[in-house]
């Protein structure tokens, strides 16, 4: 790839001034072959290739963030998801392998690790059975292993035994990390229709279509997209959309050189771009505060909606015009303790769950890093997570759930969780009983829609 001497001025503008970085350089690493029916020689296996393979990934970002003059925010590992890894084993063994992970994740430098996952869309493996037993316990005794769950897709419907085990699963892991903040919540996601090369965590994981080792990138760049809108005044929506592909389509080049340079020193496949708007607590990398520069008073107002569909759509077109791989989540994230706009519009009363959920319609993910009350019931959450499972399945897109009930804590509390985390405002949610909906179990049938072959 070639940069022009002004693409190159232009960069460098737009990270020393608008926050632009590149999110995260992942690399997903295939445990397959370290299968084994002793448990510490599984480990061992485990460790060994995590260190092999990713050993050198840190060092080799650091250069090309000198290079270049690009911060890499994130250097982090995804793995094949450990109930297949596992699957031979009690859930005991699999807290062993999920410490193993974090070990890793630790020597190898880098901020977390995904993987520790398993599919149950249309129904539990032995293996899946025991990774979903080993939640709590793994993500109570590790700091850097992230976990999901997949529970809907288009095709197979709803798992809703799954949808109410992860309620009460979150529950116990809320528990379990009472001490910090119920912290654990925040590095497990549930999922519908779960990409399977997605860098970013808490979702990612390395899947089964996979090459051996691969380097995906996810990008960003809030404050880009916050400066060009703003530079428009009054412009119609017309031109608001083409100026955010213009600035999703230089963000996204930016993204795909810098994987490819790390994918060549790693002697790796270089594998997708992930052209995510994803922000940070840091004023001015807001999502909230592009969809208020376009016009809405305060995000959550009318027109939030509207306004967020544009902007996903338009970066996806910007970034499908500057690379051929673009995958993952793309689109614009709204995690609500992860942005400083969205955390003013929760403690200004302008954002509500329920808005909340209107916006995951259109945008790239769902209900992410929301805190609600501690003593919000297990069944509440399971239908929170249906809802979103629903809306991902019968709209054919990825969404998700990252929901913290905060121990001991109520509506209009805050929690402190730092770095990227953020502060997340506990919101209100609804006290209305959906217990006998939930206990009813079984599969909800996927739409009409699916039968598309």
């Amino acid at each position: 790839m070639n940069y022009s001497p002004q693409e190159i001025i232009e960069t460098i503008r737009m990270v020393q001034m608008e926050n632009l970085d590149i999110r995260t350089v992942t690399m997903g690493i295939s445990l397959l072959d370290c299968a084994d029916a002793d448990p510490d020689a599984l480990c061992r296996k485990i460790y060994e290739k995590i260190m092999t393979r990713a050993g050198r990934l840190v060092p080799v970002c650091e250069t090309i963030e000198k290079e270049l003059g690009i911060p890499i925010v994130n250097k982090r590992i995804s793995v094949t998801p450990i109930a297949l890894v596992t699957a031979a084993h009690p859930a005991e063994a699999f807290v062993a392998v999920a410490e193993t992970l974090d070990r890793a994740a630790t020597a190898a430098g880098v901020n977390f690790i995904g993987g520790f996952s398993a599919l149950v869309h249309k129904g539990f493996t032995k293996g899946d059975t025991a990774l979903i037993e080993a939640l709590p316990a793994a993500l109570a005794t590790t700091k850097r292993v992230c976990a999901s769950v997949n529970l809907a897709t288009s095709k197979a419907g709803i798992n809703m035994d799954a949808v109410a085990q992860m309620g009460r699963t979150i529950k116990e892991i809320a528990a379990r990390t009472a001490k910090d903040n119920s912290s654990g919540c925040a590095r497990l996601v549930v999922f519908c229709n779960v990409p399977e090369d997605n860098p970013f965590m808490a979702g990612a994981f390395h899947g089964i279509g996979e090459p051996e080792t691969v380097i995906n990138v996810g990008v960003s760049g809030p404050g880009v997209v916050h400066s060009a809108v703003a530079k428009q005044g009054d412009a119609d929506f017309g031109e608001l959309a083409e100026v955010i592909k213009k600035q999703a389509f230089k963000i996204t080049r930016m993204g795909e050189l810098v994987g490819r340079m790390a994918s060549g020193r790693l002697d790796t496949r270089f594998g997708i771009v992930d052209l995510s708007l994803a922000p940070t607590p840091a004023v001015g990398d807001s999502i909230a505060a592009i969809l208020e520069e376009m016009g809405i008073e305060q995000c959550g107002a009318p027109g939030t909606t509207a306004a967020l569909a544009l902007l996903n759509d338009a970066v996806k077109k910007g970034g499908a015009m500057a690379s051929s791989y673009v995958g993952g989540l793309s689109g614009a994230f709204i995690p609500v303790s992860e942005d400083a706009g969205m955390i003013a519009a929760v403690e200004a009363g302008a954002m509500s769950l329920e808005k909340l959920e209107a916006m995951t319609c259109v945008c790239s993910v769902g209900i992410d890093m929301v805190a609600v009350p501690g003593d919000t019931p297990a069944e509440t959450i399971s239908a929170l997570i249906a809802d979103e499972m629903a809306i991902g399945m019968v709209n054919k897109k990825t969404t998700a759930v990252r929901i913290i009930p905060a121990v001991g804590k109520k509506a209009g509390d805050r929690i402190e969780f730092g770095g990227l985390l953020g502060t997340a405002p506990v919101m209100a949610i609804s006290k209305l009983d959906s217990s006998r909906f939930i206990s009813r179990g079984g599969q909800i049938p996927s739409p009409i829609a699916s039968l598309t072959n």
